[in-house]
């Protein structure tokens, strides 16, 4: 019997080094740049040994990206207060993605390099409606309670996650005069300024 847990806790150890060492290359090169053979290679493992775990390329990013957008769902939503007004919305949203971004800043480069990938599967686009569909339907209230301007959510929720989005990648670059927690703070009520009406 120990053998055998044995042997199941050094194949959930195995794959877990692959999907470690993918997002690590898929983050730095991205999908096309990312050959099968570096994500055996960077995770100590065979290639014939990767695609036991995982069939193709394609099943390997879409196991990684349902993984990881599914950690940021539980980041976003886990214990959202929704009875706050929307400026106390917005701010708790904001600092939730923010801490994410922060905590997981591979992560995060990750999803926002593929969210809009071709190769992602309908498993994983209907994880993407998990985190979408819940931020689109507080803005489109606040929008309706006169807190937003009167734009689509989706344009709203596209100006508050560009910004995130910047300010992550020019702290990848070194290019803010501060660290990024500090620089995302400092941001927050200018990117509510921007979209409240």
């Amino acid at each position: 019997m120990a053998a055998h847990t044995e042997s199941r806790r050094d194949a959930s150890d195995r794959r877990q080094a692959i999907l470690d060492a993918a997002l690590e290359l898929f983050a730095e090169r991205g999908f096309h740049g990312t050959a099968v053979p570096l994500v055996a290679e960077r995770a100590g493992v065979g290639a014939g040994t990767l695609y036991r775990y995982f069939e193709s390329k394609e099943a390997l990013v879409n196991a990684l990206y349902r993984s990881w957008k599914a950690a940021l769902a539980s980041s976003l939503f886990e214990g959202f207060p929704t009875d706050l007004p929307p400026r106390a919305l917005f701010g708790e949203c904001y600092r939730r993605l923010c801490r994410f971004a922060v905590e997981h800043p591979r992560a995060f480069t990750f999803l926002e390099l593929h969210h809009h990938a071709p190769y992602l599967d309908a498993q994983s686009r209907a994880c993407d409606e998990l985190v979408l569909r819940p931020i689109r339907d507080l803005a489109e209230q606040a929008r309706h309670a006169l807190a937003l301007k009167d734009l689509a959510p989706e344009l709203l929720m596209a100006v508050v996650y560009g910004a995130v989005v910047g300010l992550v990648r020019a702290a990848e670059a070194g290019h803010l005069p501060m660290p990024l927690e500090e620089a995302l703070r400092q941001a927050e009520p200018v990117v509510w300024e921007a979209i409240r009406r």
